[in-house]
């Protein structure tokens, strides 16, 4: 049996088990409360496990594992920040954002304060930080697909971007939140249970030594020593400054940008109590630093059996390395079928990833529009339940169409890559907004408004004048130059500028609410009152 149709068959059974899950989810939910947070019903281990499925996606399983094949050391710093923005998501914003609000981020923010702008802003950052994050995962579906079934046609990828991206919408409109957790919980034992795999076998390869791997894929990457040390991608002669001040936009995005994710931040909805929030994100905590030091193994393990030129040749984005790495590895270990049945579990593992990240992101920017645009921003809070889900599950198809069609339009970029510049609109326009609105009691409607739109609108336009558009030959547009803007990750610039809006226009407005910030203050700490957070 071919590896193309063990894996067809491999990733058909999870898609039939998913859909299961999901057509079950949808005859219990009932209520918004069940659609937009699973009922609040998930323990903290059961959500921390789905907080690492939504959080470990084809950027880190593909991106990341392509970009240290390709650049050694300076490509696992995608690893360690993705790694350490737990942190801050941990020590400031999770249990806070738990007890304050009760759908989406700007439950919290329109608590205090003018509740129409305020949601109309969040609403659009929410949506706008989704598509980018969805775009990384629709290109990681089409390098997949290329690789497990020979299509190297742009328009065989493209095919492949649209069936994803309808089996997404199916998990969104029908499952909801809950549906959506149960494809996340059982991704993410799929997906650690397959990389540690693929990581035993390449260290046992090397006898369990790590210096030896390292030693290998240093010398077959064609680099030398040079490929060990920082520099090869970020801070060359050849970048001069820009190089170096890319790494450390980068650094920041990544850091700040978990703390300003949408779909991150309405799981900490799901659990029914501060505490099981915390849990839960102690339990990701766990699942994703053991994961991201597999990624390491990974990486190196391609660099050093596959070679870059192989890696290269199929994507030339480096999207494709784990895969690659996993059937060269069985095939050095069990054989031909080894490697052929290797190749077909790894990509249907990959698989399960892109569709239970790309679930959740679409969940969480159809859930904004719903929640936040059109129940209190359209509708002024007349609605019920009923049309508020109703509006959810078509504007999944809407995003999902808009999505489908960006992730054509990107494909060869490689997707970690994207995911960064996701995280780096978040820690833009989001973060400054949830920051302020938790700890600064003077912050009010302009400020928030200001923030989140200064950040957002400054990260977009800085990238759309960046060599991740244009100047490039990897750009979205390779034959068309209109970059000013030398750095590829626009955090280093966007996210002060979202935190001086954000201070600058609450700053130039008189608006003050003493008793709201101290009720909203003892809500963050305590939890007491959080149910009506979004009914005002």
């Amino acid at each position: 049996m071919s590896s193309q149709t063990l894996s067809t068959i491999l990733f058909l059974v999870f898609v039939a088990a998913t859909l299961g899950i999901t057509f079950w989810a949808s005859r219990q939910t009932k209520t918004a409360a069940d659609y937009y947070a699973g009922g609040r019903s998930f323990s903290g281990a059961q959500n921390g496990l789905a907080i690492g499925g939504d959080y470990m996606s084809a950027a880190s399983f593909l991106g990341i594992a392509g970009i240290i094949a390709l650049s050694g050391y300076d490509g696992f710093l995608y690893s360690i920040g993705f790694l350490v923005a737990w942190l801050v998501a941990l020590l400031l914003v999770a249990e806070l954002m738990r007890n304050s609000g009760k759908f989406t981020m700007a439950d919290v923010l329109a608590f205090r304060m003018s509740p129409r702008p305020v949601r109309t802003a969040a609403g659009v950052s929410t949506i706008v930080v989704s598509i980018f994050y969805l775009l990384a995962q629709m290109v990681g579906a089409g390098a997949l697909v290329g690789l497990l079934l020979g299509v190297t046609s742009p328009t065989g990828k493209a095919l492949t971007i649209v069936g994803v991206g309808i089996l997404m919408i199916i998990y969104v409109v029908v499952g909801g939140m809950k549906g959506t957790t149960w494809v996340q919980i059982v991704k993410a034992v799929l997906l650690m249970g397959g990389a540690t795999l693929v990581t035993l076998l390449v260290l046992g390869k090397y006898g369990f030594n790590l210096s030896s791997l390292l030693g290998d894929a240093a010398a077959k990457s064609g680099k030398g020593a040079a490929f060990l040390e920082p520099g090869l991608k970020y801070g060359t002669e050849a970048q001069g400054l820009a190089g170096k001040l890319d790494l450390i936009s980068l650094g920041l995005a990544l850091v700040l940008g978990t703390a300003g994710l949408p779909h991150i931040l309405i799981r900490f909805y799901t659990v029914p109590t501060a505490k099981e929030a915390r849990k839960s994100v102690l339990w990701g905590i766990g699942i994703i630093g053991s994961f991201y030091l597999l990624t390491l193994v990974l990486g190196f393990g391609a660099a050093a059996l596959v070679g870059g030129k192989a890696i290269l040749a199929q994507d030339k984005a480096g999207n494709t390395a784990a895969p690659q790495l996993a059937q060269e590895v069985g095939r050095l270990i069990f054989g031909d079928v080894g490697g052929t049945i290797l190749l077909a579990i790894i990509a249907a593992v990959a698989f399960a990833t892109i569709l239970a990240v790309v679930a959740g992101l679409t969940l969480a920017s159809s859930s904004s529009f719903a929640h936040d645009l059109y129940a209190h921003v359209f509708k002024r809070g007349n609605v019920t339940d009923k049309e508020e889900v109703l509006v959810a599950r078509i504007s999944a198809f809407v995003i999902g169409a808009f999505s489908i069609g960006l992730g054509i339009l990107a494909q060869g970029q490689n997707v970690a890559f994207l995911v960064a510049l996701a995280f780096a609109v978040a820690a833009s326009g989001n973060l400054p907004a949830i920051l302020y609105s938790l700890f600064w009691k003077d912050f009010n409607t302009a400020g928030a408004t200001s923030a989140i739109y200064g950040g957002l609108v400054s990260a977009l336009v800085l990238v759309i004048f960046s060599p991740v558009v244009s100047g490039s030959p990897t750009a979205l547009f390779p034959n068309a130059d209109f970059s000013w803007f030398p750095l590829s990750n626009p955090g280093l610039l966007s996210i002060p500028i979202g935190f001086l809006a954000g201070w600058i226009g609450t700053k130039l407005s008189k608006e003050y609410n003493a008793a709201k910030y101290a009720e909203i203050e003892v809500r963050a700490l305590t939890g007491v009152g959080a149910e009506k957070a979004a009914e005002h």
